[in-house]
């Protein structure tokens, strides 16, 4: 079962930002989204949901030191991208 990313506008804006600082991050972040699509599960991904002020969100690496937090949407085989960076900035 393939699952659709949803890029929303704000999560647009931060990806680009994230990637102008962090260009060496690139190829990471395309296969992080091509296995994201493919299978949220792959465990290469490390998804875990969070807890707190982001409970209903979960998490997934693009390496060691940044991630994306999404909206997993089972029901519709949706992930709906929220926030791209390093731990600090994606739990704010």
């Amino acid at each position: 079962m393939a699952w659709q990313l949803v890029f929303t506008e704000q999560y647009n804006r931060r990806a680009a930002r994230f990637l102008r600082r962090h260009p060496n991050a690139q190829s990471q972040y395309a296969k992080t989204l091509k296995l994201l699509e493919a299978n949220p599960h792959h465990p290469s991904l490390r998804l875990h949901a969070l807890k707190g002020k982001l409970s209903g969100l979960h998490s997934v690496s693009i390496n060691l030191s940044y991630r994306i937090t999404l909206e997993l949407i089972i029901t519709g085989s949706e992930v709906v991208l929220i926030n791209i960076g390093d731990h600090d900035a994606v739990y704010f």
